[in-house]
C-alpha cells in the first residue's frame, strides 16, 4: 500500500546513478546478499558508511576495536576507517572534522556515477553542501542535504591514471 502523496516503488525513476545499460532488468530480484549476485551486474550504490564526528579518534578507535573487533582500515588523522576484518566492506568512519569541506557528514555513499548524482541533485533543488570536487586522496564527490538536514557525502573513487 503506497502512502498518500507518494509514488510507489514501481512507479518511481531508476537512479541516475546508475548508466541506463546497467539497471537491473525488469523482474530480477532484489534484496539478494552481494555474494549472490552476478559478477557483470554493476550497482548503483557500491557501499554506505556512517561518518561519526569525534572529538577523541584513538579513543572512539580502541572503543569501536574492543566492543566491535573492528580494526583501522584507513587513517588520514582527521578522518579513520573501521572495519570488520572477515568483511572488509561493514565500515564505520571516525572524523575529527572534514579536510575540505564546511561539515562532517553524517554518512558517505559510494556511486558508480557520482557526476549523475549531484546532476540528479540539483534537478531536483537540493542544497549541495560541498561542490563536487577531485580530492587528492583519489575520491571524486559531493556533499548534500537530505530533506530531514542530513549531510551526506556522495563519492566515487577515481581511476589511477
Amino acid at each position: 500500500m503506497a502512502i498518500a502523496g507518494t509514488k510507489s516503488l514501481a512507479a518511481r525513476q531508476p537512479s541516475p546513478c546508475v548508466p541506463q545499460a546497467e539497471r537491473r532488468p525488469a523482474g530480477r530480484p532484489v534484496g539478494r546478499l552481494p555474494t549472490e549476485v552476478e559478477e557483470d551486474q554493476v550497482m548503483g550504490v557500491r557501499r554506505v558508511v556512517p561518518d561519526l564526528a569525534s572529538t577523541s579518534p584513538e579513543a572512539a578507535k580502541a572503543f569501536y576495536s574492543d566492543v566491535f573487533g573492528l580494526q583501522p582500515v584507513m587513517d588520514h588523522g582527521w578522518i579513520v576507517t573501521l572495519a570488520e576484518p572477515e568483511r572488509p566492506d561493514v565500515q564505520l568512519s571516525l572524523m575529527t572534522h572534514d579536510a575540505t569541506a564546511p561539515v562532517v557528514p553524517d554518512a558517505s555513499i559510494q556511486v558508480d556515477d557520482v557526476d549523475a548524482c549531484h546532476a540528479a541533485a540539483v534537478r531536483i533543488g537540493a542544497e549541495i553542501v560541498h561542490p563536487l570536487t577531485d580530492e587528492p586522496w583519489g575520491v571524486r564527490r559531493f556533499f548534500v542535504r537530505d530533506p530531514d538536514g542530513h549531510v551526506i557525502n556522495v563519492l566515487s573513487h577515481r581511476e589511477a591514471r
